[in-house]
């Protein structure tokens, strides 16, 4: 078993640091982006990043959705009405122009993913028109050598849909499943039979997308081990590149569509943990390799293969190969990460709407990071994506004595070190198979704004 396969559950361990912490998507997180950050300091540092002749990458976000899922927590517009995604791509067109003209048409797109909501809520002639678009303002990659990418609803495919998308350029696809069960399904108003979607994956294979990744969710109603366990089984046997297991945060009071759900049918916390130790020596014994965090992927998948390089990074969508882009970010919500700034446009798509319409960024709140967040960041990606940092390498980038500087730092694990979770050797922090799960913990040392809050914003790590 390799490296980052191997995992120790740890089920006192877990009790015991089970506590609320980032999910380090971004470091800073968004707690501390801010609206003295805005779209002219944006687009200043749009242009300066010119200089750089980095790639991009591009994030669409698709807010529309037919119906709702009760579990569901992102920004979206449920509607049955489907002549409402046109003003909104129209809006996205002229943002897109905006944006485009920022950056070079040279810097390749090597990057690229429609999330949402559904982007396949929008028709195929939009589908094709907002790549078209696209094109126009932006130097997208025409060999396929690209990450093109996005996430699929199989509900919302009908025999053309998979067909149209390899066309348009996509190469890779994100499978909502969540859980086979009906019982499961029918609580949450997600009903997807399981033919359909493994007719998805298969049809998928057969059109040349080269890797397919499944969303699965675990603490969901009515789920226990052994009705989980069954759908971890049949997604093995489809042999998917990469698998994410996400666990489900109730949280009614934030997120309206969880009121729906029956909180007596949700599964125990020590269920819970059991069905995750479970899926994790399911997945392992398959052969997936454990990347971190929720998710999983094959050996020679991208992700696997970048986590052993040391390449590996993360984004707001996850886990993400492409390190050296600068990330654009279109749409209502969208965030992008542009030199050392990170960017959010409005949620609410009336100001988003508005701003568009007045000619101007949508861009209404940011951080822009000086010099310590640079190197926090750095620590903090090397340790979540890596499982290791050498505290060389780090001192070469920053020009910093690594013990000097986080000195607390270090004294602050050594309790970790003491329960296993992590070694300190010579100039290396490893991070042990029982500290793997906990990786969020072990980042959190490292997060001066989380030392200096004065309230908690965030889920449990586990």
């Amino acid at each position: 078993m390799s490296l980052s396969q191997s995992i120790d559950f740890d089920l006192d361990l877990i009790n015991r640091y089970n506590t609320a912490g980032p999910r380090y998507t971004s470091y800073p997180t968004a707690v501390q982006f801010h609206e003295g950050f805005g779209a002219e300091r944006y687009a200043e540092i749009a242009r300066e990043t010119n200089a750089s002749g980095r790639p991009l990458s591009l994030y669409f976000h698709i807010p529309f959705c037919d119906t709702v899922c009760f579990y569901c927590a992102c920004n979206k517009v449920v509607t049955k009405d489907r002549t409402k995604a046109k003003p909104y791509l129209d809006r996205l067109y002229k943002e897109m122009a905006m944006q485009g003209a920022l950056f070079d048409k040279n810097r390749p797109v090597t990057q690229l993913h429609w999330g949402g909501g559904t982007p396949t809520f929008i028709s195929h002639d939009e589908m094709t028109e907002l790549m078209g678009k696209t094109a126009e303002h932006f130097g997208l990659l025409d060999d396929d050598t690209g990450e093109y990418s996005i996430e699929i609803d199989p509900r919302e495919v009908d025999d053309s849909t998979l067909g149209l998308l390899r066309k348009l350029g996509f190469n890779r696809i994100s499978l909502g499943v969540q859980d086979f069960d009906e019982k499961v399904q029918k609580s949450v108003n997600r009903v997807q039979s399981e033919s359909l979607v493994l007719g998805v994956l298969e049809e998928a294979r057969s059109l040349g997308f080269r890797s397919t990744s499944v969303d699965l969710i675990y603490g969901l109603p009515h789920q226990d081990r052994k009705t989980f366990g069954d759908t971890i089984e049949k997604i093995i046997k489809v042999d998917p590149a990469r698998i994410s297991v996400f666990n489900y945060a109730h949280l009614p009071d934030r997120f309206k569509p969880q009121r729906r759900i029956e909180e007596e049918a949700l599964p125990s916390p020590g269920e819970k943990l059991a069905m995750l130790q479970q899926t994790i020596q399911q997945l392992t014994e398959a052969g997936y390799v454990y990347i971190g965090m929720d998710h999983f992927a094959k050996p020679d998948d991208e992700l696997a293969v970048a986590q052993r390089d040391h390449t590996l990074y993360r984004n707001f969508q996850g886990y993400s190969t492409h390190s050296n882009c600068d990330l654009v970010g279109l749409g209502s919500t969208s965030v992008g990460v542009v030199g050392n700034s990170y960017s959010q446009n409005h949620h609410d798509l009336e100001k988003y709407f508005q701003c568009i319409d007045d000619g101007k960024l949508a861009v209404f709140r940011g951080v822009e990071l000086d010099a310590d967040d640079v190197l926090r960041r750095d620590v903090i990606t090397r340790l979540i994506c890596h499982f290791e940092l050498a505290f060389e390498d780090v001192e070469k980038v920053h020009g910093i004595k690594f013990t000097d500087y986080f000195a607390r730092e270090l004294k602050e694990l050594k309790p970790m070190e003491d329960d296993g979770l992590l070694k300190v050797s010579g100039n290396t922090i490893t991070v042990q198979p029982a500290g793997r799960l906990l990786i969020r913990n072990i980042c959190m040392t490292f997060d001066r704004y989380l030392r200096e809050a004065t309230e908690q914003r965030f889920s449990r790590v586990i």
